[in-house]
């Protein structure tokens, strides 16, 4: 009996990685054009060009079934949007002095490019690739030939303007599961759908009450982090303006 994407990612929960050619969904789910995402989710670091790919890949990697939303539908491209944007998409924490030579397996990431950066150029690079070689850009290709092209990511460290397909691969594949199955505070897990879907209880300050109730099941809707006494949960602070400002030169 095959094991579809859905049922690994269910079983797995948030520790899943699942290869995108061998759990391709399948049909074909068509992306939502860029001008429609916008209608929903505000990007503060994406373009139009970015966002249209990112929506289309998270798609091809969590699609919607019975069982759960799709990563689109989880707002997983907000959560990456937010995270490339803040402190971690500069590399606040990463070590940039160099030097910048091939490493082994073993020491981790080795390039010179701070995750945003390697988005920006890995994502122009796959612009300019697709268009080289004849293509449509990804949003606009069937669901069969965006399998395809993530799969030539996946497996290849095929040249993205100096990023390696597969370490932005990685990186997209990382980032759309945390997305999916983190808090909502951070701008995915929309609805905390993946929590339900997982039975998963989320952040429960404390189980007081179940102590001297050994072998109850617990069962309780999933609390956020960032949930008040309403049930609201308030999504991390959008990035200032100013930073919006500087990003947006930095596209060009």
């Amino acid at each position: 009996m095959s094991v579809t994407r859905r049922g690994f990612l269910k079983a797995g929960g948030s520790a899943a990685l699942v290869p995108a050619a061998a759990a391709a969904a399948p049909a074909p789910v068509p992306a939502r054009p860029a001008s429609a995402a916008a209608d929903a989710t505000r990007y503060l670091w994406f373009n139009a060009d970015e966002a249209a790919f990112i929506e289309a890949a998270v798609v091809r990697l969590i699609p919607p079934d019975e069982v759960g939303p799709s990563a689109l539908e989880a707002a997983v491209p907000r959560y990456i949007d937010r995270q490339l944007g803040g402190a971690w998409g500069a590399g606040e924490r990463l070590y940039r002095s160099g030097p910048w030579q091939q490493g082994k397996p073993t020491q981790g990431y080795q390039l010179p490019f701070t995750p945003a950066e390697l988005y920006r150029t890995a994502l122009r690079g796959i612009r300019a690739d697709l268009e080289h070689s004849g293509s449509q850009p990804f949003e606009r290709l069937s669901g069969t030939d965006q399998d395809a092209y993530l799969t030539l990511l996946q497996t290849t460290p095929r040249d993205l303007q100096g990023v390696p397909g597969n370490v932005f691969f990685e990186s997209l594949l990382a980032m759309t599961i945390e997305g999916y199955f983190g808090d909502p505070v951070y701008g995915g897990n929309k609805d905390m759908a993946a929590w339900r879907m997982i039975g998963f209880p989320g952040a429960y300050a404390n189980y007081y009450e179940l102590v001297d109730r050994p072998n109850v099941r617990f069962d309780a809707a999933p609390r956020s982090l960032a949930e008040d006494g309403r049930g609201q949960v308030h999504v991390m602070p959008d990035i200032p303006a100013h930073l919006v400002h500087s990003q947006s030169n930095r596209r060009r």
